[in-house]
């Protein structure tokens, strides 16, 4: 396991600095109460060319594939962090990347970014307009473009992921129940769907969560027409700006894709599912609420099915049989460590999980399921399995630490109040 669990440093040295509780920040930040498939290019950055974007391509039918084009790892990048998406997932796999290479992280003082303001590159932790840019920028924000170019380099790799938005909001109401008043109001999902209107006040704080969630944090306006023409030219705009957009109900596919497009390797990819619903939680819709959910949350629904089709047009080119090939790949690979690593193999209730140092945070009406790592584990095994499990805001913590290790050490009770 020493070729698989490498990178490990003086992670848990720092724990005992992280130990003040995160509810109270986090809680705030929901609130709204802090002071607040095609290949496109990015109009100011250059772009891999099409080899080092996919890496070894198939042989002759039955013969060996190609050696591998020559292609460095892509470690400035920019992932839209989307709610309810399983965007979490992605946030360890680049917190895992860019902690183990000493990489600069564009952090919030919380946990989002002023969320749901838009992004301003001055909610940046230790951003200054003549500073030089971060590496990675991956935790909430709503997007906001010219204030991201202010942050990050401008050859970053943007890319974010989407939902089906009947699931999406299904774990929405779920999840935001006590912050959006429209489901609040509400005493059940079927309910607020026999009379959104009733309960939704459009622009009342909290109320974004209740509809077209996506289209909210890509930083899109209301369109001033509901033409398909109108939103159609939107979802154009949005390809010059990401390169990929991943799909949740397709997340090893989109990470095989994401490892050819950023020349990564297998192990950069391969990720525990994170900020889990206890399946028993998840409510089983008709296909009467379903279609409802569509009709109430239809710019999203347009949003999702426009980098639906995208994505599967990048799969054709990436290649079925070797996508199926390499999606078998990512999941042995993950199998192998989910029982190297962990107890029981697959992840537990927040009850079962002892050590509040990988424990999710619990917020919303359904338990959120962790994971607990594997007595017996040698230390440089413990170290990286710990990072495959640290739930987001305790590794967001932790990367604070390290970047401004000055600010915990001098003031530990400003660490608290930030929270």
């Amino acid at each position: 396991m020493r070729r698989v669990l490498s990178g490990c440093g003086c992670f848990q040295v720092l724990w005992a600095a992280l130990a003040v509780s995160m509810a109270i920040g986090f809680t705030i930040q929901l609130f709204g109460a802090s002071l607040q498939k095609r290949l496109l290019p990015v109009p100011w950055g250059p772009q891999p060319k099409a080899e080092e974007a996919w890496g070894e391509e198939e042989g002759e039918e039955g013969g060996p594939p190609s050696p591998p084009a020559p292609c460095q790892p892509r470690k400035h990048l920019v992932f839209l962090k989307t709610h309810k998406t399983g965007s979490s997932t992605i946030v360890n796999l680049l917190h895992r990347f860019g902690d183990s290479r000493g990489l600069r992280f564009a952090l919030p003082t919380r946990y989002q970014f002023s969320y749901p303001n838009p992004f301003q590159a001055r909610r940046v932790k230790g951003w200054h307009p003549k500073g030089r840019p971060f590496d990675i920028l991956c935790h909430h924000m709503r997007f906001k473009l010219p204030e991201v170019q202010k942050v990050v380099h401008p050859n970053s790799f943007y890319f974010s992921i989407v939902r089906d938005p009947v699931a999406l909001a299904e774990s929405a109401f779920s999840y935001y129940r006590g912050v959006a008043p429209a489901f609040r109001r509400a005493g059940t999902l079927p309910e607020f769907l026999a009379s959104p209107h009733h309960f939704y006040q459009p622009g009342e704080r909290g109320n974004h969560y209740a509809r077209n969630l996506l289209w909210f944090d890509f930083g899109l306006d209301l369109p001033a027409s509901p033409s398909s023409a109108v939103i159609k030219a939107t979802l154009e705009g949005l390809e010059h700006i990401f390169h990929l957009v991943l799909l949740t109900e397709h997340m090893d596919e989109s990470l095989v894709l994401l490892r050819h497009a950023l020349c990564w390797t297998l192990d950069d990819v391969v990720a525990f599912r994170h900020n889990l619903r206890s399946p028993e939680s998840v409510y089983t819709l008709e296909p009467s609420t379903a279609a409802r959910l569509r009709a109430w949350n239809y710019l999203d629904w347009h949003l999702y099915t426009h980098f639906n089709r995208t994505f599967w047009a990048r799969v054709e080119h990436f290649g079925y049989a070797r996508m199926a090939r390499e999606t078998a790949m990512l999941q042995k690979r993950q199998a192998e460590l989910m029982q190297h690593c962990l107890q029981g193999g697959g992840p537990l209730e927040p009850g079962h999980i002892a050590d509040e140092r990988i424990r999710p945070f619990q917020f919303g009406q359904a338990p959120i399921l962790g994971y607990a790592l594997r007595p017996g584990l040698a230390l440089e095994d413990q170290e990286a399995c710990q990072r495959m499990v640290t739930p987001e805001l305790q590794y967001k913590d932790l990367l604070d630490a390290k970047q401004f290790p000055a600010a915990l050490q001098g003031n530990s009770s400003q660490l608290g109040a930030v929270r």
